[in-house]
């Protein structure tokens, strides 16, 4: 029997890689239902293909242009993604929704008791206790898409808690650079990463080491180990996807191309192991390698991802609206690139503290976040 997927931000780079797999295994999946923003041409040519059963387009302009030219339903906002998430039928549920907007989707779809495969990390940032233990109260897998946490869950595949994890990080296009020359880079210089194809907030995010801070504090939640036992190493071929230490001081690592599609396939397909479309890991071409530590004077927002760990949950939801205005501030030419932390930081600074217990406080604190940052800008 084929597995019923709900795939949301079915458009994006994730989404797009997605749809490669599932058409790699025809036999082995079923398009229940498919979301995105507002790409009104990519959704059609997907309804088109894959005939899902219903979607939704977030934006409402983008609903009412796609449902003049598609013979299914068209749900519309985000009132219309809760009803897909509420109403779903799928035996899995892909949220690969950017930002924050993802976390709604990920607390419904726990309610309804469907496995997730993760590829939001903010819904863990922002609501991290909070969305672990509705997954462990509804019985829901929460799978990671993430290519180094999808390298950390499999290497823990075989039951041993981990010590250590080892995240890695590619350095982003501008690994080297000192503090003084970072003020001076461009957005179109940094959405040149050296080794992977993702959307633009990412790939900003993967220069500034934002994103590493990120995957810190999503590791920290997925995986249940304190954040002084969550490392970072700098690995510029992005061969090695993480690594977990145990006990004894044995590391199992997870190796291959850089490519998307084997961290998604291992999460549509767990626990089982299928051909992937990837192209194979030739070690002989891979040569040397090599890890170094990250420059944390130069890239400081890596360490604000352990400090909001320390500090609670006000500031990890501090950290993360933040930043994403400051990356949309950046990529339109507003502010420069170092100011993006900075802006994180001074976040942080004035909303630590707060008291957070309900995804309702969850998504107030981020309205009032962004509103200050919006005002700083």
């Amino acid at each position: 029997m084929k597995k019923k997927l709900l795939l949301l931000g079915s458009t994006g780079s994730i989404g797009r890689q997605t749809l490669s797999v599932v058409d790699h295994h025809p036999d082995a999946f079923e398009i229940e239902a498919l979301a995105a923003y507002r790409s009104v041409d990519a959704m059609e040519a997907q309804v088109a293909r894959y005939r899902p059963r219903r979607v939704c387009m977030v934006d409402a302009e983008a609903a009412r242009r796609l449902a003049d030219r598609v013979d299914v339903p068209v749900l519309s906002g985000e009132a219309g993604l809760m009803t897909l998430c509420d109403d779903t039928q799928a035996d899995l549920a892909l949220d690969a929704v950017v930002g924050i907007a993802g976390l709604t989707a990920v607390m419904r779809l726990i309610g309804r008791g469907v496995d997730i495969a993760l590829a939001n990390k903010e819904a863990l940032v922002t609501g991290g206790a909070l969305v672990m233990e509705a997954a462990r109260r509804n019985h829901v897998k929460l799978l990671p898409v993430d290519s180094e946490h999808s390298a950390i869950f499999q290497c823990l595949q075989g039951g041993k808690p981990p010590y250590r994890l080892w995240l890695t990080a590619s350095g982003g296009p501008f690994y080297g650079y000192s503090p003084e020359e970072l003020k001076h880079v461009t957005p179109q210089q940094a959405l040149r990463h050296p080794n992977w194809s993702m959307g633009s907030k990412i790939t900003v995010d993967s220069a500034t080491l934002m994103n590493k801070a990120l995957e810190v504090m999503e590791a920290r939640w997925l995986f249940d180990v304190p954040p002084e036992r969550i490392g970072v190493l700098v690995h510029r071929k992005s061969v090695v996807h993480s690594l977990v230490e145990f006990a004894d001081h044995s590391i199992l690592a997870q190796l291959g191309c850089p490519d998307m599609r084997v961290a998604i396939q291992y999460a549509l397909t767990y626990p089982d192991r299928l051909d992937c479309p990837a192209p194979a890991l030739d070690l002989t071409a891979a040569g040397a390698l090599e890890f170094t530590e990250p420059d944390r004077v130069a890239f400081p927002a890596l360490e604000l991802g352990y400090r909001a760990l320390q500090s609670g949950s006000a500031a990890a939801i501090a950290l993360n609206g933040a930043n994403e205005l400051a990356v949309a501030a950046f990529l339109g030419g507003r502010i420069g690139f170092t100011q993006i932390p900075a802006l994180a930081a001074r976040a942080m600074d004035a909303f630590a503290g707060e008291p957070v217990g309900s995804i309702g406080d969850v998504l107030e604190l981020d309205r009032r976040v962004r509103a200050r940052v919006e005002r700083w800008l």
